[in-house]
Protein backbone atom coordinates (compact mmCIF):
# COMPACT_ATOMS: atom_id res chain seq x y z
CA UNK A 1 0.00 0.00 0.00
CA UNK A 2 1.61 3.22 -1.16
CA UNK A 3 1.55 6.37 0.92
CA UNK A 4 -0.06 9.35 -0.82
CA UNK A 5 1.62 12.74 -0.62
CA UNK A 6 -0.92 14.84 -2.52
CA UNK A 7 -3.14 17.33 -0.72
CA UNK A 8 -6.45 17.77 -2.56
CA UNK A 9 -8.48 20.95 -2.42
CA UNK A 10 -11.81 19.44 -3.42
CA UNK A 11 -14.39 18.88 -0.67
CA UNK A 12 -15.12 15.28 0.35
CA UNK A 13 -17.77 13.43 -1.68
CA UNK A 14 -20.74 11.81 0.03
CA UNK A 15 -20.51 8.03 0.16
CA UNK A 16 -22.03 5.00 1.89
CA UNK A 17 -20.63 1.63 2.91
CA UNK A 18 -22.24 -1.42 4.48
CA UNK A 19 -20.58 -3.59 7.09
CA UNK A 20 -22.28 -6.94 6.42
CA UNK A 21 -22.35 -9.24 9.43
CA UNK A 22 -23.30 -12.80 10.31
CA UNK A 23 -23.23 -15.05 13.36
CA UNK A 24 -21.32 -18.35 13.22
CA UNK A 25 -20.63 -21.07 15.79
CA UNK A 26 -17.20 -19.47 16.24
CA UNK A 27 -18.55 -15.96 16.67
CA UNK A 28 -19.15 -12.78 14.68
CA UNK A 29 -17.92 -12.51 11.08
CA UNK A 30 -17.75 -9.59 8.66
CA UNK A 31 -17.85 -9.63 4.86
CA UNK A 32 -14.92 -8.04 3.01
CA UNK A 33 -14.36 -7.59 -0.71
CA UNK A 34 -11.04 -7.04 -2.46
CA UNK A 35 -11.06 -3.99 -4.71
CA UNK A 36 -9.91 -4.53 -8.28
CA UNK A 37 -6.22 -3.79 -8.54
CA UNK A 38 -6.86 -1.08 -11.14
CA UNK A 39 -9.41 0.74 -9.00
CA UNK A 40 -8.45 4.36 -8.39
CA UNK A 41 -9.72 4.11 -4.81
CA UNK A 42 -7.99 1.55 -2.56
CA UNK A 43 -7.10 -0.73 -5.46
CA UNK A 44 -6.14 -4.20 -4.17
CA UNK A 45 -7.30 -3.49 -0.60
CA UNK A 46 -10.01 -5.34 1.30
CA UNK A 47 -12.95 -3.10 2.13
CA UNK A 48 -16.59 -3.21 3.12
CA UNK A 49 -18.95 -2.98 0.11
CA UNK A 50 -19.70 0.64 -0.68
CA UNK A 51 -19.24 3.64 -2.94
CA UNK A 52 -20.09 7.23 -3.62
CA UNK A 53 -23.58 8.70 -3.51
CA UNK A 54 -25.10 8.89 -7.00
CA UNK A 55 -27.59 11.62 -7.90
CA UNK A 56 -30.13 8.91 -8.75
CA UNK A 57 -30.00 7.64 -5.15
CA UNK A 58 -31.69 10.83 -4.00
CA UNK A 59 -34.42 10.54 -6.65
CA UNK A 60 -35.89 7.21 -5.54
CA UNK A 61 -39.50 7.61 -4.40
CA UNK A 62 -39.26 6.82 -0.66
CA UNK A 63 -42.98 6.33 -0.21
CA UNK A 64 -43.03 3.62 -2.88
CA UNK A 65 -39.67 1.95 -2.26
CA UNK A 66 -38.60 2.41 1.38
CA UNK A 67 -40.06 0.96 4.58
CA UNK A 68 -39.46 4.06 6.72
CA UNK A 69 -40.37 7.72 6.44
CA UNK A 70 -37.54 9.94 5.15
CA UNK A 71 -37.73 11.96 8.38
CA UNK A 72 -36.93 8.81 10.37
CA UNK A 73 -33.91 8.07 8.23
CA UNK A 74 -32.71 11.66 8.54
CA UNK A 75 -33.02 11.55 12.32
CA UNK A 76 -31.14 8.23 12.60
CA UNK A 77 -28.12 9.68 10.80
CA UNK A 78 -27.95 12.56 13.27
CA UNK A 79 -26.78 15.07 10.68
CA UNK A 80 -28.99 18.11 10.99
CA UNK A 81 -27.01 20.07 8.40
CA UNK A 82 -27.98 17.80 5.48
CA UNK A 83 -31.42 17.81 3.90
CA UNK A 84 -33.84 14.91 4.15
CA UNK A 85 -33.44 14.00 0.47
CA UNK A 86 -29.68 13.59 0.84
CA UNK A 87 -30.09 11.56 4.03
CA UNK A 88 -32.53 9.24 2.27
CA UNK A 89 -30.17 8.98 -0.69
CA UNK A 90 -27.35 7.83 1.59
CA UNK A 91 -29.48 4.89 2.72
CA UNK A 92 -30.37 4.08 -0.89
CA UNK A 93 -26.68 4.27 -1.85
CA UNK A 94 -25.82 1.82 0.94
CA UNK A 95 -28.49 -0.64 -0.18
CA UNK A 96 -27.58 -0.25 -3.85
CA UNK A 97 -23.88 -0.79 -3.21
CA UNK A 98 -24.64 -3.83 -1.03
CA UNK A 99 -26.49 -5.34 -3.98
CA UNK A 100 -24.06 -4.28 -6.68
CA UNK A 101 -20.88 -5.34 -4.85
CA UNK A 102 -22.06 -8.29 -2.74
CA UNK A 103 -25.32 -9.42 -4.40
CA UNK A 104 -27.22 -8.91 -1.13
CA UNK A 105 -30.65 -7.31 -1.49
CA UNK A 106 -32.36 -5.84 1.54
CA UNK A 107 -35.95 -6.09 0.42
CA UNK A 108 -39.32 -7.26 1.72
CA UNK A 109 -39.82 -8.95 -1.67
CA UNK A 110 -36.45 -10.62 -1.35
CA UNK A 111 -36.34 -13.83 -3.36
CA UNK A 112 -38.19 -12.89 -6.53
CA UNK A 113 -36.82 -9.33 -6.61
CA UNK A 114 -33.21 -10.44 -6.13
CA UNK A 115 -33.50 -13.04 -8.89
CA UNK A 116 -34.97 -10.49 -11.29
CA UNK A 117 -32.34 -7.87 -10.48
CA UNK A 118 -29.51 -10.35 -10.92
CA UNK A 119 -30.93 -11.40 -14.28
CA UNK A 120 -31.03 -7.89 -15.73
CA UNK A 121 -27.88 -6.05 -14.58
CA UNK A 122 -27.89 -3.55 -17.42
CA UNK A 123 -30.75 -1.43 -16.11
CA UNK A 124 -30.17 1.19 -13.41
CA UNK A 125 -30.98 0.07 -9.86
CA UNK A 126 -33.78 2.62 -9.41
CA UNK A 127 -35.41 1.69 -12.69
CA UNK A 128 -35.47 -1.98 -11.77
CA UNK A 129 -36.94 -1.23 -8.35
CA UNK A 130 -39.72 0.78 -9.98
CA UNK A 131 -40.48 -1.86 -12.59
CA UNK A 132 -40.55 -4.65 -10.02
CA UNK A 133 -42.34 -2.53 -7.40
CA UNK A 134 -39.70 -3.49 -4.85
CA UNK A 135 -39.71 -2.00 -1.35
CA UNK A 136 -36.26 -1.82 0.25
CA UNK A 137 -35.70 -2.70 3.88
CA UNK A 138 -34.00 0.01 5.93
CA UNK A 139 -35.10 -0.89 9.47
CA UNK A 140 -32.28 -3.38 10.00
CA UNK A 141 -29.61 -1.39 8.15
CA UNK A 142 -28.36 0.94 10.86
CA UNK A 143 -25.97 3.91 10.85
CA UNK A 144 -22.77 2.89 12.67
CA UNK A 145 -20.18 5.64 12.13
CA UNK A 146 -19.20 8.47 9.84
CA UNK A 147 -15.68 8.80 8.42
CA UNK A 148 -14.30 11.84 6.60
CA UNK A 149 -11.00 11.52 4.75
CA UNK A 150 -8.38 13.81 6.35
CA UNK A 151 -7.30 16.96 4.55
CA UNK A 152 -3.85 15.40 4.21
CA UNK A 153 -4.90 11.95 2.97
CA UNK A 154 -2.55 9.01 3.33
CA UNK A 155 -3.62 6.54 0.63
CA UNK A 156 -5.76 8.15 -2.08
CA UNK A 157 -5.93 11.71 -3.36
CA UNK A 158 -9.74 11.49 -3.34
CA UNK A 159 -11.68 12.49 -0.26
CA UNK A 160 -14.96 11.01 0.97
CA UNK A 161 -17.54 11.69 3.65
CA UNK A 162 -18.60 8.08 4.18
CA UNK A 163 -21.48 6.81 6.29
CA UNK A 164 -20.85 3.31 7.60
CA UNK A 165 -23.98 1.18 8.10
CA UNK A 166 -24.17 -2.21 9.84
CA UNK A 167 -26.53 -4.99 8.81
CA UNK A 168 -26.96 -8.74 9.12
CA UNK A 169 -27.00 -10.60 5.82
CA UNK A 170 -30.47 -12.12 5.38
CA UNK A 171 -30.38 -15.87 6.07
CA UNK A 172 -31.79 -16.67 2.63
CA UNK A 173 -28.96 -14.90 0.79
CA UNK A 174 -25.29 -15.52 0.16
CA UNK A 175 -22.88 -12.62 -0.13
CA UNK A 176 -20.34 -12.81 -2.95
CA UNK A 177 -18.14 -10.38 -4.90
CA UNK A 178 -19.25 -9.05 -8.28
CA UNK A 179 -16.06 -9.99 -10.23
CA UNK A 180 -15.98 -6.45 -11.60
CA UNK A 181 -15.26 -3.81 -8.96
CA UNK A 182 -14.29 -6.55 -6.52
CA UNK A 183 -12.24 -9.61 -7.51
CA UNK A 184 -12.27 -11.61 -4.26
CA UNK A 185 -14.27 -11.75 -1.05
CA UNK A 186 -14.16 -13.41 2.35
CA UNK A 187 -16.10 -13.83 5.57
CA UNK A 188 -13.70 -13.29 8.45
CA UNK A 189 -13.86 -12.73 12.17
CA UNK A 190 -12.81 -9.10 12.78
CA UNK A 191 -9.67 -10.18 14.66
CA UNK A 192 -8.82 -12.77 11.97
CA UNK A 193 -9.03 -10.06 9.30
CA UNK A 194 -6.63 -7.91 11.30
CA UNK A 195 -4.29 -10.87 11.80
CA UNK A 196 -4.21 -11.43 8.04
CA UNK A 197 -3.41 -7.75 7.59
CA UNK A 198 -0.61 -8.03 10.14
CA UNK A 199 0.76 -11.08 8.32
CA UNK A 200 0.74 -9.15 5.00
CA UNK A 201 -1.87 -11.53 3.56
CA UNK A 202 -4.36 -8.76 2.86
CA UNK A 203 -4.26 -4.96 2.68
CA UNK A 204 -6.52 -2.74 4.76
CA UNK A 205 -6.97 1.02 4.91
CA UNK A 206 -7.09 2.85 8.27
CA UNK A 207 -10.93 3.13 8.46
CA UNK A 208 -11.22 -0.64 7.98
CA UNK A 209 -8.46 -1.30 10.54
CA UNK A 210 -10.14 0.87 13.16
CA UNK A 211 -13.64 -0.42 12.37
CA UNK A 212 -12.55 -4.05 12.59
CA UNK A 213 -10.80 -3.37 15.90
CA UNK A 214 -14.03 -1.78 17.12
CA UNK A 215 -16.04 -4.84 16.03
CA UNK A 216 -13.78 -7.21 18.00
CA UNK A 217 -15.53 -5.86 21.08
CA UNK A 218 -18.76 -7.57 19.96
CA UNK A 219 -19.38 -11.31 19.83
CA UNK A 220 -22.74 -11.34 18.00
CA UNK A 221 -24.64 -9.46 15.33
CA UNK A 222 -27.27 -8.52 17.92
CA UNK A 223 -24.61 -6.89 20.09
CA UNK A 224 -23.47 -4.70 17.19
CA UNK A 225 -27.03 -3.78 16.27
CA UNK A 226 -27.93 -2.89 19.85
CA UNK A 227 -24.88 -0.64 20.05
CA UNK A 228 -25.85 1.05 16.77
CA UNK A 229 -29.38 1.68 18.05
CA UNK A 230 -28.12 3.05 21.37
CA UNK A 231 -26.41 6.15 19.98
CA UNK A 232 -26.10 8.38 16.98
CA UNK A 233 -23.17 7.43 14.71
CA UNK A 234 -19.93 9.09 15.88
CA UNK A 235 -18.10 11.43 13.52
CA UNK A 236 -14.52 10.28 12.94
CA UNK A 237 -12.50 12.93 11.15
CA UNK A 238 -8.89 11.72 11.20
CA UNK A 239 -6.11 14.26 11.32
CA UNK A 240 -2.77 13.32 9.80
CA UNK A 241 0.68 14.80 10.18
CA UNK A 242 4.33 13.84 9.81
CA UNK A 243 6.36 13.16 12.93
CA UNK A 244 10.10 12.62 12.56
CA UNK A 245 9.55 11.57 8.97
CA UNK A 246 6.73 9.14 9.79
CA UNK A 247 3.11 9.69 8.76
CA UNK A 248 0.73 9.59 11.72
CA UNK A 249 -3.05 9.43 11.54
CA UNK A 250 -4.80 10.33 14.78
CA UNK A 251 -8.44 10.11 15.81
CA UNK A 252 -10.74 11.98 18.22
CA UNK A 253 -9.48 11.60 21.77
CA UNK A 254 -5.81 11.54 20.78
CA UNK A 255 -3.65 14.26 22.43
CA UNK A 256 -2.74 15.58 18.95
CA UNK A 257 -6.33 15.66 17.66
CA UNK A 258 -8.42 18.82 17.73
CA UNK A 259 -11.38 16.90 19.23
CA UNK A 260 -10.67 15.78 22.78
CA UNK A 261 -13.58 13.37 23.24
CA UNK A 262 -12.88 9.84 21.99
CA UNK A 263 -15.29 8.70 19.26
CA UNK A 264 -14.66 4.95 19.17
CA UNK A 265 -12.94 2.61 21.66
CA UNK A 266 -9.35 1.50 21.36
CA UNK A 267 -6.28 3.11 19.82
CA UNK A 268 -6.37 6.80 18.88
CA UNK A 269 -3.56 6.79 16.33
CA UNK A 270 -1.87 4.72 13.64
CA UNK A 271 1.64 5.17 12.25
CA UNK A 272 2.81 4.32 8.72
CA UNK A 273 5.62 1.83 9.29
CA UNK A 274 6.78 -1.24 7.37
CA UNK A 275 4.71 -0.09 4.38
CA UNK A 276 1.46 -0.27 6.34
CA UNK A 277 -0.46 1.48 9.11
CA UNK A 278 0.28 0.10 12.56
CA UNK A 279 -0.77 0.94 16.12
CA UNK A 280 2.02 2.64 18.02
CA UNK A 281 2.34 -0.08 20.68
CA UNK A 282 2.06 -3.17 18.49
CA UNK A 283 -0.69 -5.45 17.21
CA UNK A 284 -2.28 -6.42 20.54
CA UNK A 285 -2.77 -2.77 21.45
CA UNK A 286 -5.55 -2.65 18.83
CA UNK A 287 -7.70 -4.60 21.26
CA UNK A 288 -6.79 -2.85 24.50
Amino acid sequence: MELNSEIPTAPPRNASTVVLLRDTPDGLEVFLVKRHGLSDVLGGAYVFPGGKLDSSDCLLDPMAHLDQEPAQLHAALGEQHIDIQTATGLYVAALREAFEESRVLFSHDMDSARAALLQDKAKPFNQMLAELQVRLQTRNVLPWSRWITPRMPSITHKRFDTRFFVAAVPHEQEATHDNHEATESAWLAPRAALEQYWDHTIELAPPQIMSLAHLTRHSTVDSVMQAARAQLPPLIQPESFDEAGTRVVCYPGDPAHSVRQQAIPGQTRLMYRNKRFEPVDGFESLFA
